[in-house]
């Protein structure tokens, strides 16, 4: 599926998200780790965006999987 337009946004939108889950960095910052490709991103007109749903990533909490929920069994033939 191709990204479009809204997918990319700018460094100090990516800041005001994280500010909004009392996340606070600087634009800077994200455009350091832009650069480094910690985040992918791309340079327009000499503004760097990156993408909304990484930025979205670093807020949402991460998933776990209990031991207990995982189907019996299946790491059984491991052991052997």
């Amino acid at each position: 599926m191709p990204s479009s337009a809204a997918d990319w946004i700018s460094l100090g939108e990516a800041a005001e998200i994280l500010e909004a889950a009392n996340i606070k960095f600087k634009a800077s910052t994200i455009g350091s780790w832009a650069r480094s490709g910690k985040l992918q991103s791309i340079k327009l007109g000499g503004r760097r965006f990156v993408r909304r749903g990484e930025i979205r990533a670093l807020v949402a909490a991460p998933r776990r999987v209990r031991a207990s929920d995982l189907q019996p069994g299946l790491f059984e033939e491991l052991r052997d």
